[in-house]
């Protein structure tokens, strides 16, 4: 017995069905900048256009990703100038580039959490919670720049005045603690620190992480009991990490030190980025598909925050310390392309400056640098 495929006609004068997208009608009706990029040699000096809510001047940042996991908000504020005060459904970590200033948080009027910042300081604004900015000098701006979940927390609720005017309180984040943000920490296993203030990221102590190569060391921060997360990794002068690749949006700022990036998404690196930075800096993965390596070729380590989405990241994150030889998403040293090993000669010898990868690649013409074991 055979069934017989029944087809409608369609109309001739059937209208394209809209379907909205409550992110980018935001950013429409803020009226600000918006950058479609994922590569950036210094922030601090980044064209601005008007967001005078937030302070004075900003700009939105997009990886060319329809996806979207996160963005980040570049926001100057003026001399002796303040933001207006809000709250939101979306998380929030803040790095600032430059200038120095204070924040104030509350859950109510008569329980203000007030606390200062400066250059390097790392903070997480307390899902919800009410928060306002103050520039503390009268004479210079002050920049810095956040990282959001709000593209799919707008696009999952598709109600701005639900995401801005929301009344619920999450008091197992913050329900006005004194001390929330006075820097104070708890150290757990795998160089995991629980804090919800960092007053100088450029400083602050590192652990080793036994994976990444080159006598790297690390921290993972835990903060506001976010679902988006945050690590800083640093790496020694004349070396440069392993290529590996997770899920998109790791939006990673450059903290101190000279150096490059590479990215490139297809096998043959046919569409390979070379992304130079510098203090100020960011470089961020914009696909899953994305290996992306970072190289030091200045003289003194290099240092990065990362801050992450949460979305879809946790196991990504752990695969992508697993060697792509046992099913993972890491290149080690001895099976990278001899090009990568090139390209950073190349460029410390313009600087003259000396490659220090001799214990890791046997094609490497220079000398011989860090030597732990637990790089091999």
């Amino acid at each position: 017995m055979t069934t017989e495929i029944r087809r409608a006609e369609t109309p001739d004068n059937l209208q394209d069905l809209h379907q909205p997208d409550t992110y980018l009608d935001w950013q429409k009706k803020e009226g600000v900048k918006v950058i479609v990029d994922f590569a950036f040699e210094d922030l601090r000096t980044l064209e601005l256009g008007d967001w005078e809510r937030k302070g004075g001047r900003g700009a939105l940042i997009n990886i060319p990703n329809l996806f979207l996991p996160n963005d980040a908000q570049i926001v100057e504020i003026r001399p002796g100038g303040k933001s207006v005060p809000e709250h939101h459904l979306y998380e929030e970590m803040v790095y600032i580039l430059s200038g120095r200033g204070a924040t104030s948080v509350w859950l109510d009027e008569s329980r203000r959490q007030n606390f200062e910042w400066q250059e390097g300081s790392l903070f997480a604004i307390p899902v919800n919670a009410w928060y306002q900015h103050f520039n503390g000098s009268g004479s210079e701006p002050a920049r810095y720049v956040a990282v959001t979940n709000a593209p799919p927390v707008m696009r999952q609720w598709r109600n701005l005045d639900f995401i801005f005017k929301n009344p619920f309180q999450f008091t197992d984040r913050f329900s006005g603690e004194q001390d929330y943000f006075s820097g104070k920490g708890k150290l757990h296993t795998h160089r995991k620190l629980l804090t919800n203030f960092v007053a100088n990221a450029i400083d602050m102590p590192l652990y080793d992480y036994l994976t990444r190569g080159a006598d790297g060391i690390n921290s993972h921060i835990h903060m506001a009991n976010n679902v988006t997360g945050t690590h800083i990794s640093e790496f020694p002068v004349g070396t440069y990490k392993k290529a590996n690749r997770h899920g998109p949006g790791a939006h990673l700022l450059i903290l101190s030190g000279t150096g490059y990036s590479l990215l490139w998404n297809q096998e043959d690196r046919s569409d390979m980025r070379k992304a130079d930075w510098k203090v100020g800096g960011m470089v961020i993965v914009p696909a899953e598909a994305t290996f992306h390596q970072h190289f030091n070729t200045g003289k003194e380590r290099a240092r990065y925050l990362a801050l992450r989405s949460g979305t879809g990241l946790v196991n990504s994150q752990r695969q992508s310390d697993v060697s792509i030889e046992e099913n993972g998403w890491q290149i080690e040293y001895p099976n990278e392309d001899r090009q990568i090993h090139e390209i950073f000669e190349r460029d410390l010898k313009k600087r003259g400056a000396p490659c220090r990868m001799k214990a890791f690649i046997p094609w490497c013409t220079g000398e011989v640098g860090p030597t732990s074991k637990r790089n091999t």
